[in-house]
């Protein structure tokens, strides 16, 4: 019976009230998982450091080929005379709660309208599409994770431009988190040696063009006929994670500073 203005003035404020305990707790886990590491033996560190060492030759690699493709991408619009791709920088949180239920799957991260986010930003993780921004408060934020029924998005198959709508999808407790492709096309096959790769169609305006979404794994016709549906795997890290990278449009960051 209250009315909207103050319902959403009394969440609002119940969530700022909340949100400290949920740092804490979050930086608490951060500091007990820091001690566990300096007790483990030398040698489990020593093999550790060659892991990250190995991880990040390989990511200095990938970090040459893409300022390449950047270059080559800056080369063609420029012979083209094509307007210049919108930017984005990376703005990297650390999760602090996760909540799943039947009906959705969210995830609070400790940054918030104190750094640059705002309602509807892309989230991405190492596996591709980790969400959108759902609500922003001054130092958390709730993200709304693509394996929820409440998160769609346009996406297209990799190497076909024809969009085609996806989903998230109900999963059973502690199953992989799947999702479900609509209006694929009746060309499209899955079989065990070609899996189609789910890619963002950049339609929207929310996602970048070409950002890993998850496999199809399997197809079956639609009522109608004219289409088929698809079950989608999606990467399995993302029922584990510790930390995302939130993309923030540059051209944008100056209409709407920071509250102090």
């Amino acid at each position: 019976m209250l009315p909207v203005i103050l319902k959403t003035l009394l969440r609002t404020g119940f969530h700022e009230l909340h949100a400290p305990a949920v740092q804490a707790v979050s930086v608490i886990r951060d500091v007990q998982d820091y001690w566990s590491y300096r007790t483990q033996p030398k040698d489990n560190l020593i093999e550790a450091i060659r892991d990250l060492a190995r991880h990040r030759a390989h990511d200095e690699l990938r970090l040459q080929e893409a300022e390449a493709l950047e270059r080559e991408v800056a080369r063609l619009e420029e012979l083209l005379e094509l307007p210049p791709l919108p930017g984005y920088r990376f703005e990297i949180a650390r999760v602090a709660r996760r909540e799943t239920g039947a009906w959705w799957q969210r995830i609070t991260i400790r940054k918030g309208r104190n750094h640059g986010l705002s309602v509807g930003a892309p989230v991405v993780f190492s596996g591709g599409v980790a969400g959108k921004i759902s609500e922003v408060y001054r130092n958390t934020a709730v993200v709304e994770l693509i394996s929820s029924p409440a998160f769609r998005l346009s996406a297209r198959i990799e190497g076909d431009d024809r969009p085609i709508s996806y989903q998230g999808a109900l999963a059973p407790p502690f199953a992989p988190a799947v999702g479900v492709a609509e209006f694929v096309p009746l060309d499209i096959r899955t079989d065990s040696s070609s899996t189609p790769r789910l890619v963002t169609s950049g339609l929207g305006g929310v996602f970048p063009r070409g950002l890993f979404i998850g496999e199809l794994n399997s197809l079956e016709p639609s009522p109608d006929g004219l289409f088929q549906t698809g079950r989608v795997r999606l990467d399995q890290s993302l029922n584990r994670l510790y930390e995302v990278a939130v993309l923030i449009r540059e051209s944008e960051e100056g209409d709407d500073p920071p509250t102090p």
